[in-house]
């Protein structure tokens, strides 16, 4: 659904912030600068506003940070030189970095408060890292291996909507959230090797 999503918001969204892009390229920002400034911001407020328990206000800050992996691509596709390999890469890696960011700050949250949902957030995390980790080494063996259950997006989502939540005092929600963020993550690593078994069958 939230793929759906994507594919139907990103010709609206990418129309809405083609003036910004522009804008900031004019300033003399790159498309790679906006992706390393974006993803510094987001381990930033991850191990300064999410590790000590400012849980909702880590959210917002986080999501705006977020956000500018919106701004990176279309800044690349607009520029004198375009995308490259290079600046694909970057992303790729500042994305990793982000993603773990957010959850190695939210175990070191919950360590600090010797919660049992540790055990789980860790796994959720290494399971995260499996996903992108599969589809990284199958595209170097020339198959792809796009879509599963729960890709970077919908884990994101539910990430953040579970520490809004616990922020804002709903009871139960980051526990749930984790729990279903660990299980997505292994069913989405379970997929992905299939499509990989498939492929070389």
């Amino acid at each position: 659904m939230v793929s759906m999503l994507q594919v139907s918001l990103r010709a609206p969204v990418t129309r809405l912030i083609t003036p910004l892009c522009r804008g900031l390229l004019k300033v003399g920002l790159s498309a790679n600068s906006v992706t390393v400034l974006g993803t510094a911001g987001t381990v930033a407020a991850s191990f300064t506003l999410l590790a000590s328990g400012h849980l909702f206000a880590a959210t917002i800050v986080i999501t705006l940070l977020v956000l500018t992996d919106l701004l990176d691509g279309t800044m690349a596709r607009l520029s004198e030189s375009g995308g490259s390999d290079w600046g694909a890469l970057l992303d790729s890696t500042m994305d990793r970095i982000s993603d773990a960011s957010i959850l190695g700050a939210l175990i070191y949250y919950l360590i600090q408060k010797n919660d049992r949902l540790t055990t789980v957030a860790i796994i959720a995390l290494v399971a995260s890292g499996l996903v992108s980790y599969i589809k990284a080494r199958a595209e170097s063996l020339d198959i792809e291996c796009n879509g599963g259950f729960a890709e970077r997006t919908e884990r994101l989502v539910l990430l953040l909507v579970s520490t809004a939540g616990a922020g804002l005092g709903i009871h139960y929600i980051l526990a749930i959230g984790i729990w279903i963020l660990a299980l997505a993550a292994i069913f989405t690593t379970g997929e992905r090797l299939l499509i990989v078994y498939k492929a070389t069958r």
